[in-house]
């Protein structure tokens, strides 16, 4: 696996980032006043892949007691610089420029101006905060150094190398003379433990506390921070059981364990000392009461030892385990920081079956079907294998499975795939059963930070919100998505669809007219909106006079728009026959002056016609029609014929004889229109959502597009009315 960390200095080195993690944020760290210098770890400067238009949040660095700014005047190029960064903040490239160009000028207020503009946007960096916590530090400002380690921390709690560094420069600042500094240093070692220690690359932060510890010399400390590490799988497990073999080897038993523990290990090598002597001594004399020798503790220490090292060894076995069972997922991730590049589908499998495998070894957590690269013949007896492994890191305390463990892999995967909706959807899916809260926190982190211009994570977001009952919330989080990529028709239909299920046709209304007027610059999109604004009156409002005045507005500005048309027809159509006569012939006569192509005039001739034969209210008006839609057919199929034919002696019309001569090509018949029956009904346009292939606010891609009117390309009369007609005898 590859390390965590970097030893580069260079701002704009591409190093490491990690993502934020759920774990509870840190408590507030009282800072104190010195100013000593700090003896920590440095670390590389993390590049990421930007988060598409991150959220600036607001990170202020507040200035110390009597403190000024200092540098007044900027230097000469960084305002070029800011400007070409805040232009185009998805650019990491500027902003190193710009982080590069501070350092060189060596000027503090450039320098932390320019950092806390680029941790808002890019806060995963955790190098970046390490670089600013140190330009705190050699500047004297300790203070503000240990604040931006714990706003570092706050962001990226999982971040090990951040951890260490912020320890580090509390041991180098801390008056380690006053009995409350070693306090707060083993405070900060439980809060990194606690946030990161389940990680699989913890091992570092783990051997820092055990050295500390033995540093104060206390040792009973020390044990008891070894036996937790045993009990937890990562990737240098048996140098931790080695190192600890070696710490209970150099120290009696009394030193290094818990008056308890210890008690209770004396008591037991006594009465194996016992039994040891007891079976040598089988028929020989009993000694007489009272002149039994008991060993001393000292001579116990060999058997406590060995005592001891039994029951570690047991634990030690249960944790190797563990550990095996992980080893070929934690091997197959090649990358587990987050970097600029994206990253393959081979990584992307090995992050799914990962979780997969876990979610399966808690017991399902909805995952029911885990995909590994194992052979079927590897897979026998395994099951029982697992049994007995499971029943044995329960019995030692292994910290193996379980909901943590799960969530320490999410926040894990969330550190290298933080771009990919589809591992932040997986999460939600994971936690929203248990806590609907850390659900919405996954999504704020996913929405706010590192995909704020993904609409499909804020649509999913606010029907998350819908589904619960939050309404406000959801309006809230379709309206600043509105606001952040303006022009989506797909999120402002679904802002219109959820004021409409809340039972607010107004509002509903309002959105849909507000997205008319705005598009009126726009035809093709202002045609759009008028379809749904007029479909929305029709159906729901019940008020086709206001639906029809929407459509013959947007036929206005759009003349030549079919669906606009077609809609209209199938307005005056679907209404009382008895009244509507008249409208579908002016529905007709416009669309046939409109300019539209010869299948579609044909398209609402043929319409027109059916529905005076259907409801028309005297045979002279049928004929009248009738008489139209053939003089119609005549003239647009000659236009058609003319255009498809051209001259008859274009060369490239012309065909070879046998002899190889040019001789005219024989003219092509007309195209003949297939038979529909008269009685076939029409595409549904009011009644039914064209846009159906785009169901779920999914896509409008080619919403726009002409409809296909093949179908009712040719009209079949069922009888011609300038003949009579004879019913069989």
């Amino acid at each position: 696996m590859a390390a965590e960390g970097s030893d580069s200095e260079d701002l704009n080195t591409n190093g490491l980032m990690e993502a934020p993690s759920a774990p509870e944020a840190m408590e507030a760290v009282h800072l104190p006043t010195e100013k000593e210098e700090a003896s920590e770890e440095n670390g590389g400067g993390g590049a990421s892949e930007a988060p598409e238009a991150a959220a600036v949040t607001a990170y202020n660095m507040p200035l110390a007691e009597n403190e000024e700014e200092e540098d007044g005047e900027f230097p000469a190029d960084f305002d070029r610089l800011w400007k070409l960064a805040h232009d185009n903040p998805q650019d990491f490239s500027s902003w190193t420029d710009l982080l590069q160009y501070c350092e060189q000028e060596s000027h503090m207020t450039a320098s932390r101006r320019a950092l806390v503009a680029f941790l808002a946007r890019y806060p995963l960096c955790y190098g970046y905060w390490k670089k600013f916590a140190d330009l705190e530090r050699r500047a004297g400002y300790t203070n503000k150094a240990q604040e931006v380690c714990v706003q570092g921390l706050k962001a990226i709690p999982l971040s090990v190398d951040l951890w260490i560094h912020y320890i580090n420069l509390l041991l180098g600042t801390l008056n380690m003379n006053l009995p409350e500094s070693s306090q707060r240093i083993r405070s900060a070692f439980e809060e990194a433990v606690a946030a990161a220690g389940l990680d699989f690359h913890s091992d570092r932060l783990w051997e820092l506390y055990i050295e500390w510890e033995k540093e104060q010399g206390d040792m009973k400390a020390a044990t008891g921070v070894y036996d937790r590490v045993l009990r937890v799988p990562t990737q240098l497990y048996s140098s931790h059981y080695e190192k600890f073999k070696t710490h209970l080897n150099a120290h009696a038993p009394k030193d290094v364990l818990s008056a308890v523990e210890y008690e209770g290990l004396l008591e037991e090598s006594k009465q194996s000392h016992k039994t040891e002597k007891s079976e040598l001594a089988e028929g020989e004399e009993e000694l007489p009461p009272g002149e039994e020798k008991e060993p001393t503790e000292e001579e116990l220490i060999p058997k406590m030892r060995e005592l001891l090292l039994a029951r570690r060894e047991k634990v030690y076995r249960d944790l190797e385990g563990e550990v095996r069972k992980r080893w070929n997922f934690e091997e197959a991730i090649k990358r587990p920081y987050f970097h600029v590049k994206p990253l393959d589908r081979t990584q992307l499998r090995a992050w799914h079956s990962y979780l997969d495998w876990e979610l399966t070894e808690l017991g399902g957590g909805g995952e029911k079907e885990v995909k590994t690269e194992t052979e079927p013949e590897a897979m026998e007896g395994q099951e029982e294998k697992q049994k007995e492994s499971k029943e044995g890191s329960k019995s030692s305390g292994i910290v193996a499975g379980g909901d943590q463990r799960v969530r320490i892999l999410f926040e894990r995967c969330l550190i290298a795939c933080a771009l990919y909706e589809e591992f932040w959807t997986k999460y939600v899916h994971y936690l929203e059963p248990q806590s609907l809260d850390e659900a919405r926190g996954v999504f704020r982190r996913a929405c706010e930070i590192h995909l704020a211009h993904k609409h499909t994570m804020h649509l999913q977001w606010a029907t998350f919100e819908e589904r619960h009952g939050d309404l406000t919330e959801a309006r809230r989080v379709l309206e600043a998505l509105e606001t952040s990529v303006p022009g989506l028709a797909m999120v402002r239909l679904r802002r219109a669809g959820l004021e409409r299920r809340a039972g607010r046709l107004d509002e509903s209304e309002a959105l849909l007219r507000d997205a008319v007027a705005q598009a009126k610059e726009t035809p093709h999109l202002h045609a759009f909106y008028s379809i749904k604004l007029a479909r929305l009156l029709l159906k729901l409002c019940k008020n086709p006079s206001k639906a029809r005045g929407v459509l013959q507005e947007a036929l206005e500005i759009s003349p030549d728009d079919g669906k606009l048309h077609l809609n209209l027809l199938e307005l005056e159509v679907s209404g009382d026959p008895r009244g509507s006569a008249e409208g579908v012939q002016q529905c007709v006569t416009r669309a046939l002056a409109a300019p539209l192509s010869p299948q579609t005039k044909i398209l609402f001739s043929q319409r027109g016609l059916q529905y005076a034969e259907d409801y028309g209210t005297s045979v002279h008006s049928v004929l009248t029609v009738y008489e139209e839609h053939q003089k119609l057919l005549k003239e647009l199929g000659n236009k058609k014929r003319v255009a498809e034919n051209g001259d008859s002696e274009d060369p490239e019309k012309m065909s070879k004889g046998e002899d190889g001569s040019a001789v005219p090509a024989p003219p092509q018949a007309p195209p003949t229109m297939p038979h529909v029956p008269m009685m076939t009904p029409p595409p549904p346009m009011m009644g039914g959502d064209m846009s159906a292939a785009h169901a779920g606010y999914g896509g409008y891609g080619s919403w726009h597009q002409q409809p296909q009117y093949g179908g009712y390309g040719g009209y079949q009369q069922a009888w011609n009315y300038n003949q009579g007609y004879y019913p069989p005898s």
